[in-house]
């Protein structure tokens, strides 16, 4: 909402004091009031997955005291359905909710990128790739204000781990920062118009994203379009005017005017413009005139029945089914794949997880449930047969029973079963917000007691509680395995659901599990060191890194099995005037239930100029069939979807070319392939600069000079007298040779088709993991971040 004449005059009727007082907070939770435009005070509370409004002491940790709500399944769970209508109806039962207790913004969804698997707070974050995150994130976003109440996506921006969350600064080159970490913050900003984005603690190529004008206002606000309020992370501003002067609106928690002292100091100092503060202070005014429209559009009592049946619903759809193979039934004979369970199986139930639920993670996002299912009790629910407990090991050192006991119980409780089901998963010790794992292992005692279970009874189901991945070595050995993740306060109806086939698994990986965590793109330049860490693997994030270097995984990703079958028909691709692609093929359900499939595209470029991941997910869809049914996937491929950063003209570029479209299961499972001719390059306008720095990357990194051969088509006669790679690179820039050639002065002498890494044009130098230097092309108006 830009300014106009009357929002204009009315903050001419506001005195300096009061504008500085409205860009901080009046406490922990609250803003300031405006008094003289007759509007109150409004409320921010911690989300994403559900509403955390304290009523005693007030926190950021999520030790104090809330009111109850549901808590619905955070985000690796919700990530993990694929689904934007369901993610859209969570996000309106948690706008009602916000808008009963009288809360004006709640303070999610978290759409950072899953960098690691160590990131101690991925529990929140929704995928590896920026397109699912971005996707999901705007139907949450837009779910929340549709019941008129506010939603801030955060932690703007590349806040990928918790460890020196505070200071550390993420040192990430250009492309990797706009490609990988900002894309999915400009989706959710242009598409859901968010009332509010909150700024991380981190440091952006050592400025303190608090402080960043690049990233605040020419990106976010030039660039993108943002006109709403920037907010901090409570407690993330160190310099009040540094931060003001870069576009943050707003102070959280307030500081009981100490930092609005500083305001008034500095504008009569004359060191901050008083333009910064009035637009700044307005942008807040229009917050809370929006708030106060908004207030008690959703009138109480809460139904809680209805919100807790949402909850098991998302539960249900969130759930992995990562392996289900064929096992003989000793008691009937048959060959069947292990699940769905029958009700009247004799079944073990097996692991402490099963009785006392891991259902969510540490930190600020902790929920106090209106009520909790545990999966032992729902699975007895639904059985008619014997179900039998074991808890197997112990959650805690005072957990009653030696470890060796508890196993050898659970072993002889498997024994006696058809089937038994074991719960294995991570403590609360372990995913918290304010700290990172060391590791992707499962226990040794849960490991061990798996081993023992396998050895009484082959017939075993692991269900996983786990708000990250974690290594499966045992993947092999068992024959039917659910990723549950953190289902929420129904969580343990949604396991029992999928276990007894009355919800047919539907849920895909939004990120990859590797085999090893030595295997994962991140694990040398994981958390960093002396305040800095360096993002090496540039764009090669989460499946992007797997597949290019064409690893084994564990369960790659989109991967997720279903108790039917599809098969792909042939897809077809329509390119319309504005660039954008129509990708269509049949689905049929060839198995004997109906089910949800997720149909994902992937989209390449054989021969880019530029280095790539062998394939990028660029659309998906879910669609439903009953058996024998043919349904059509459609799934729209937006042109600036196929865009990359190009590092030489500092913007956005969509490459000529004939593009690949992979229609697939998974990012290894492709099903059906089409091409498309994109006839002509875009060179979109340019961004609003790059903001010099001591402190940034390009001048610490060493060169890493690509070895890649030149593309086909640039591999014909050399250009007389030379025999560097001719075309592009000199009609570009005009060089007559490659750059190393043009700064030594020596006379190319390189033979032609040539793999040597030695002579390359400068415009190539751009190793997503090496520093760019372009001398031959550097100017004044060409500036690197």
């Amino acid at each position: 909402m830009a300014e106009g004449p009357i929002q204009s005059l009315s903050m001419r009727s506001l005195s300096t004091e009061q504008k500085a007082a409205l860009t901080s907070g009046a406490d922990f939770w609250h803003t300031e009031s405006c008094a003289p435009l007759g509007l109150p005070a409004i409320m921010l509370t911690d989300g994403p997955h559900g509403l955390r409004k304290q009523t005693g002491s007030t926190d950021m940790l999520g030790l104090g005291s809330s009111v109850p709500s549901t808590c619905f399944p955070p985000a690796v769970g919700l990530g993990s359905s694929w689904d934007v209508d369901l993610i859209h109806r969570v996000g309106a039962a948690l706008g009602a909710e916000a808008s009963i207790e009288g809360v004006a913004v709640l303070l999610g969804p978290a759409i950072n990128i899953k960098r690691s698997p160590l990131c101690g707070r991925n529990f929140e974050y929704i995928s590896e790739d920026p397109l699912v995150a971005g996707t999901l994130g705007a139907a949450m976003v837009e779910g929340i204000q549709s019941r008129a109440v506010g939603a801030c996506v955060k932690h703007f921006a590349a806040n990928n781990q918790e460890t020196d969350r505070m200071r550390v600064s993420a040192d990430v080159d250009p492309r990797a920062l706009h490609e990988i970490y900002l894309r999915a913050f400009e989706q959710v900003v242009r598409r859901a118009e968010p009332w509010m984005v909150m700024c991380s603690y981190n440091r952006i190529n050592g400025v303190p994203a608090s402080q960043d004008h690049w990233l605040l206002t020419d990106l976010l606000r030039g660039q993108w379009g943002f006109d709403r309020v920037v907010v901090s992370d409570w407690g993330a501003v160190s310099d009040r005017v540094a931060s003001l002067s870069a576009g943050l609106d707003l102070e959280m928690p307030g500081t009981a005017g100490r930092t609005d002292a500083q305001i008034l100091a500095a504008l009569a100092s004359g060191t901050l413009d008083e333009e910064t503060l009035d637009s700044a202070a307005a942008r807040v005014v229009t917050l809370l005139r929006r708030a106060a429209v908004g207030a008690g559009e959703v009138s109480g009592p809460l139904d809680v029945d209805a919100h807790h049946r949402l909850a098991r619903e998302a539960a249900a759809r969130s759930i992995v089914l990562l392996r289900n193979e064929v096992q003989r039934s000793e008691t009937t004979g048959d060959e069947g794949a292990l699940l769905p369970l029958r009700p009247d199986a004799r079944i073990a139930v097996i692991g402490a997880f099963a009785e006392q639920p891991r259902y969510q993670g540490a930190g600020s996002s902790r929920i106090n449930p209106t009520r909790l299912d545990t999966a032992l009790a729902e699975i007895r629910a639904l059985a008619s047969g014997e179900v039998s407990y074991s808890p197997g090991f112990r959650l805690t050192p005072e957990s009653v029973g030696p470890a060796e006991e508890l196993r050898r119980d659970a072993a002889e409780a498997a024994s006696q079963a058809e089937v038994a089901v074991v719960f294995l998963g991570l403590g609360d010790d372990a995913e918290s917000e304010g700290l990172d794992r060391t590791g992707i292992d499962l226990s040794a005692d849960q490991l061990a007691l798996l081993d023992d279970v396998l050895a009484a009874n082959p017939n075993t189901v692991v269900v996983l509680s786990t708000g990250a991945v974690v290594a499966l070595p045992f993947a092999d050995r068992v024959p039917a395995i659910l990723e549950a993740w953190l289902g929420g306060q129904a969580g343990g109806g949604g396991v029992a659901d999928v276990l007894f086939g009355r919800v047919n698994p539907s849920g895909r990986l939004t990120e990859t599990i590797p085999k090893r965590l030595a295997d994962s793109p991140a694990y040398l330049d994981f958390p960093g060191e002396h305040g800095h860490v360096r993002y090496g693997e540039g764009i090669f994030v989460g499946y992007r890194w797997y597949d290019a270097r064409e690893l084994e995984v564990a369960f790659p990703f989109g991967h997720g099995l279903s108790y039917t079958t599809f098969s792909y028909g042939q897809a077809s691709a329509a390119l319309d005037e504005d660039g954008n692609i129509t990708v269509r093929l049949p689905v049929t359900d060839t198995g004997a239930v109906a089910g949800r499939e997720v149909v994902q595209a992937y989209v390449s470029l054989p021969g880019s100029a530029v280095q790539c991941p062998p394939r990028e997910l660029k659309g998906f869809v879910v669609v439903e069939a009953e058996p024998g049914q043919t349904v059509e996937a459609e799934m729209l491929i937006r042109r600036e979807d196929l865009a990359y950063w190009d590092l030489r003209i500092d913007r956005w570029r969509v490459e000529a070319g004939t593009y690949r479209i992979d229609v697939a299961a998974s990012s290894r499972d492709i099903r059906s392939s089409v091409e498309v001719v994109c006839p002509t390059a875009t060179r979109p306008s340019p961004s609003t600069g790059i903001r010099p720095s001591a402190n940034s990357w390009p001048t610490r990194w060493p060169v890493r000079p690509s070895r890649r051969r030149w593309p086909a088509r640039w591999r014909g006669s050399p250009a007389p007298g030379i025999s560097c790679p001719p075309g592009p690179w000199r009609r570009w820039r005009g060089a007559s040779r490659c750059a190393p050639c043009s700064l030594s002065g020596a006379t190319p002498s390189h033979p032609r088709r040539s793999t040597s890494s030695s002579c390359w044009p400068t415009d190539r130098r751009a190793s997503s993991h090496g520093t760019l230097l372009f001398p031959a092309i550097q100017d004044s108006q060409t500036r690197i971040r």
